[in-house]
């Protein structure tokens, strides 16, 4: 899923450092935060009625019968499938939005047996005359046996269809069914999404598949390897237009209808019948329709291939989607090049849904975003926005040959899919947006991400056996920051020491390992297998005075007890590229836990390295090459291409003593770095006596930055001219804001209130709208919280209303964020995909986390059953709320918290708990053993 792994900025406090140009320091310790959004919610339903059944806790199936395991058999084979859906737009008599369908599944027997296993999940089936739920037919003349018996196995989502005779081998069978769903409001399989136009209502069926959601819009044999041809015919409302993976349109400007849609009149209703060409074929999850009054946008009659932007009708006609519109063809152009294979669809339907629980999705054909990665208004957008829509819109296109073209056999290999699209997004943004430079934010977005997860024993390995991964439970949990993150950091490390990395080449050098004219220390498998088939990352220690290098697992918690063997006994195989006082030495290979190597032995020189970060782990040195480093970065930051990695390795004083430059530095890389990593100090310390001192030894760093962007704009009257300069603005204005710099708050308080006194011309900067709707919300009160509020309410641009839905979490009346924590789970007030955004968002206030803690406890069994999307929803909640825990009562109440939650029935994000715990432990430990030392030493900074 590109982008489905989707983080919203102020969700990012994720506390990771860069050595881009003129880089700032890590800190020691300081503990990572990483939001995590999966996708796809996982229910363990009734396969018989539309009553939703908690998840059976256990995860072993409870007998050795096929229908008892959580993989199909393999003894059949899915050929093409015939599929007729029919969603009602309109709730029936008691209130329910429901769809009809029939669906039929040509059969290829490949080994005997007497037992059909089809995946069916919350589908309620029409009984045939023998009482049945299926009939089945031979193909081609052959005779089909006689059904027994059919039930439904509700633990493994299956149906189970019992026959008289054995299956023939090498022969086909018809399989029929008809069948009722629920049309829910779930995010998942085929559900309803909802908006206003004009006061009126508007309601859109939906799809979202991946990963186990195919089974409940149909029966299907859902899984990624049993790939089939599917044929779809749609019932759908006059005025609405039908929309499917793959059919080809008429190619004129006056119709958007395929090539067969017909008026028909069935139980005295008059619809539309949309016939859609046969799929390629393709895994279940890749499928996608949807019915809905969008209107589009769409490329000039001469392109090769039709690309079309769909959406709400307001949103397309006030231009939102010419931005997405102008770059999706240069973007698969430069794909096309890079995979070296010509785009293998003869359209690309983008839409932008208003309900949408990921970022995005690369259905074949027909990818779907929430409106905010596929949007962008120039006139109330932020740059973040667009390069946003950029990077998503590479990321979902990269999968139409990466994952859709060729497509991993099962779950354990998704990192493959997942990481190449997310490394490859920076490759194709960068082509669409040449001037942004936006490569070197793969460091800061992704790589940085990735070691804060992955520091922890609860990290997983990017790719595990397929016993392993079985459950849709498990199969959910890997949609995560392992996944996505350290997939595209490890793949960028492939590519360097490689010099490149190309589509074709992956296969080759990861699985055939075929031979290469550079000059490796060992086979690519060999050197990869230790990246990809253990978990974790070393810290490269060198010792300049000796010549030794050494390699360990680093972990955020020194004490925490791996448990998790590997083969490779957490040894890798580390390209160690370097410098010596400026001049690059190239690159050296570290085989073996410790060894010598004379060249880095100096007594004068500073050393530095892993550069520009491109190796997947973190470097520690002497103390006396810190020294030298330090040296060199106060005496020429500019020319310093460095990164001091946080690691519990160096003493906490030379960490922080890297930061008192900051008053110098003007570039963004190293502010956005500093600003993370001193998140984590705000995090630990805004309850305690250290916050004061903190407050004023960053004040007099960024007050520099700040009169100096107060400078360029004119009085804050116009956008810096530099595009990084345009970030480094918002860093700039925030932090300035956080410490009390003075005429800070006054700034965005006057702007603020210039709008409350015209809501029709917000005179807000759009890259500062954030920061201003944080800032003033917090120094007002009620009418400053109302006037966000209804302007939340108001808005029609998704990406706006995500700025104020951040902004009203800023407050410091208590009773209004009580109140704000009640409005969350009233559907008619936040949309459903917003609601652990916003309680997280609440959890990151001082006075809102310990509201958010009770409050979430008080409100669990509401919550997981009225946003139960499984795993993504509860391990979002989970490790947003908990990152301030550092004390021994925190973590008692978050272990009494998983006792409560083991002791129900509800079995989703075992693992965001014990990630929680893990870090509430580190982040216990670190403030035992630094808050004196941080104390004593911003005091003496600021005497």
């Amino acid at each position: 899923m590109g982008k489905g792994f989707y983080i919203s900025k102020p969700l990012g406090f994720v506390l990771f450092g860069l050595g881009v140009g003129a880089v700032l320091t890590i800190f020691a310790l300081s503990v990572v935060y990483s939001q995590e959004k999966r996708k796809n919610e996982v229910n363990a339903r009734d396969g018989t009625r539309m009553v939703t059944t908690a998840a059976p806790h256990s995860t072993s199936a409870p007998s050795n019968e096929p229908w008892d395991k959580y993989r199909l058999p393999d003894t059949l084979l899915p050929a093409y499938y015939n599929v007729t859906l029919w969603p009602r737009l309109v709730p029936d008599e008691q209130g329910m939005y429901i769809f009809t369908g029939k669906s039929g599944v040509a059969l290829t027997c490949v080994k005997e047996t007497n037992l059909i296993i089809i995946h069916s999940n919350e589908l309620n089936f029409t009984l045939t005359s023998e009482m049945h739920h299926a009939k089945l037919a031979g193909l081609g003349g052959t005779s089909a046996p006689v059904i027994l018996k059919t039930w439904f196995q509700i633990q493994t989502q299956f149906m189970v269809i019992l026959l008289k005779d054995n299956l023939q081998v090498g022969k086909s069978y018809w399989l029929y069914m008809e069948f009722r769903g629920e049309l829910s409001d779930d995010l998942g399989g085929f559900y309803r999404s909802q908006y206003t136009e004009n006061g009126v209502k508007k309601v859109v069926a939906t799809t979202q598949m991946q990963p186990t959601a195919a089974r409940n819009a149909f029966p299907c044999f859902d899984e990624p390897s049993m790939k089939a041809v599917f044929h779809l015919t749609l019932l759908h409302p006059p005025g609405t237009v039908a929309l499917n993976s793959l059919y080809i349109f008429i190619r004129h400007s006056c119709s958007d209808f395929p090539l067969d849609t017909e008026n028909v009149t069935i139980d005295d209703q008059e619809v539309l019948q949309t016939r859609f060409e046969p799929t390629e074929k393709m895994s279940t999850y890749l499928l996608a329709f949807v019915i809905s009054e969008f209107t589009n946008l769409r490329s000039p009659s001469e392109a090769n291939v039709l690309i079309r932007i769909w959406g709400r009708r307001e949103a397309i006609e006030s231009g939102q989607g010419d931005y997405a519109l102008s770059v999706t063809f240069p973007i698969l152009k430069y794909l096309e090049n890079y995979y070296n294979t010509t785009y293998p669809l003869s359209k690309s339907d983008q839409v932008a849904l208003p309900d949408f629980a990921a970022g995005a999705m690369e259905n074949w054909g027909l990818v779907t975003y929430r409106e905010q990665s596929l949007f962008y208004d120039p006139k109330v957008s932020s740059n973040e926005d667009k390069e946003w829509v950029v990077t998503v819109i590479t990321h979902e296109l990269a999968h139409m040959w990466f994952g859709n073209l060729v497509t991993m056999r099962w779950w354990n290999d998704l990192w493959l899919n997942e990481g190449f699209a997310s490394y490859v997004s920076y490759l194709g943004a960068d082509y669409a947006e040449p001037t942004w430079n936006i490569k070197d934010l793969m460091v800061l977005q992704q790589v940085q991400r990735a070691f804060g997860v992955d520091a922890l024993v609860s990290s997983h390995p990017l790719s595990s056996r397929e016993d392993e991964v079985i459950t849709p439970d498990q199969i959910d949990q890997l949609f995560d920051t392992i996944t996505y993150s350290k997939g595209a950091a490890v793949l960028r490390m492939l590519s360097e020491f490689l010099t490149d990395l190309r589509y074709y080449d992956v296969f080759t050098r990861l699985v055939v390992d075929a031979d290469s004219s550079i000059q490796l220390p060992a086979s690519i498998n060999e050197i990869m297998n230790r990246w990809i088939l253990q978990m974790g990352f070393p810290v490269v220690t060198i010792n300049t005075r000796t010549g030794i290098i050494s390699q360990q697992h680093f972990l955020i918690h020194p004490d925490a007890v791996v448990d998790k063997p590997s083969d490779y006994n957490y040894e890798w195989f580390v390209p160690i590229t370097w410098m010596k006082s400026g001049s690059n030495m190239g690159q050296h290979w570290l085989l073996t836990k410790t060894a010598s190597y004379e060249p880095m032995k100096t007594d004068t020189d500073w050393l530095l390295a892993n550069l520009n970060v491109t190796g997947y782990y973190r470097v520690n040195y002497d103390p006396q090459n810190w020294e030298r480093l330090l040296t060199q970065l106060t005496a020429d930051h500019k020319n310093l291409n460095m990164i001091i990695h946080r690691a519990q390795i160096i003493n906490i004083t030379l960490a922080l003593r890297t930061t008192k430059y900051l008053y110098e530095e003007k570039e963004y890389i190293p502010w956005e770095s500093a600003i993370r990593n001193f998140e984590y100090f705000f995090l630990m310390f805004d309850r305690t006596e250290v916050y004061g001192p903190l407050q004023t030894y960053l004040q007099r760093k960024v007050k520099p930055l700040f009169d100096h962007f107060k400078v360029i704009t004119s009085n804050w009257t116009r956008k810096p001219p530099r595009y990084m300069d345009q970030y480094n603005q918002i860093n700039a204005v925030s932090m300035a804001c956080k410490t009390g710099v003075k005429g800070c708050s006054e700034l965005t308080r006057m702007w603020y209130r210039q709008w409350m006194k015209n809501p029709d011309s917000n005179p807000i900067p759009t890259n500062l709208k954030i920061t201003v709707y944080c800032n003033a919300i917090a120094a007002g009160g009620v009418e400053e919280w109302d006037f966000g509020w209804q302007m939340f309410k108001n808005s029609t641009i998704a990406a706006e209303a995500e700025k104020l839905l951040y902004g009203l979490s800023c407050t410091k009346e208590p009773w209004l964020l009580n109140r704000y924590l009640e409005f969350t789970i009233e559907p008619n007030l936040v949309r459903k995909q917003d609601v652990a955004f916003a309680i997280v968002y609440i959890s990151g206030n001082v006075i809102g986390q310990p509201l958010v803690w009770d409050f979430v406890r008080a409100n669990w069994e509401h919550l997981t059953k009225d946003y139960d999307d499984g795993s993504f929803f509860f391990g979002r909640l989970i490790r947003g709320i908990t990152r301030k825990f550092s004390t021994e009562f925190d973590l008692q109440q978050l272990q009494r918290f998983k006792e409560d939650i083991a002791a129900s029935s509800f079995s989703f994000g075992t693992q965001a708990i014990e990630q929680a715990i893990e870090q509430t432990k580190a982040n216990i430990k670190w403030v035992s053993e630094n808050k004196v030392q941080v104390m004593n030493w911003l005091i003496e900074q600021s005497a």
